[in-house]
């Protein structure tokens, strides 16, 4: 991957399933400022409740990283819903603020994609975003996913209350 002006040079970025001795990579992901921000990731989460997460993954979750050089720079997650709406997913993602804008966002999540297209057979997969997280809403909607709600002052901030987006794609 080259060069971006005014960041670091990525090498080659691995796309991987996640696994369990991840947990403290991830733990330092979830907690980094711009992650907290984007998410509903909370700055004091501790590396057991990540170990847990990871640990009780299922069936019906698909957790990938992208690695570069040894070192976890971002994760997506698929989770397939239940019952009568097993025909559906839920993706989120994060990725290392000083990599954001490189496109290793887009190669998780279109591998998550082509997973619920081409072997889960899902028809919907869905996702909420900040209302102000331009650069993520732009990646969704180039790929397929469009709006379909808002939910008004649904997660809290330092600066406040904010809305969040509901996207969808369908096939």
């Amino acid at each position: 991957m080259s060069e971006r002006p005014g960041g670091p040079s990525v090498g080659e970025v691995v796309i991987r399933p996640v696994r369990e001795e991840d947990a403290e990579a991830v733990n330092d992901l979830r907690r980094e400022p711009s992650v907290v921000a984007g998410t509903l990731a909370l700055p004091s989460e501790r590396l057991a409740d990540n170990r847990r997460f990871l640990a009780e993954l299922g069936p019906d979750d698909h957790v990938l990283v992208a690695e570069v050089d040894g070192r976890v720079i971002g994760m997506a997650g698929l989770h397939v819903s239940r019952g009568k709406t097993r025909h559906s997913g839920t993706v989120g993602i994060m990725i290392h603020q000083p990599i954001q804008g490189r496109g290793i966002g887009r190669r998780l999540l279109e591998a998550l994609l082509t997973l619920a297209d081409d072997y889960l057979g899902l028809v919907r997969v869905e996702l909420e975003v900040l209302h102000d997280n331009a650069r993520a809403i732009q990646l969704y909607e180039h790929l397929g996913f469009e709006h379909e709600g808002r939910k008004r002052k649904a997660i809290r901030r330092p600066d406040g209350l904010a809305d969040v987006l509901v996207m969808a794609r369908l096939r």
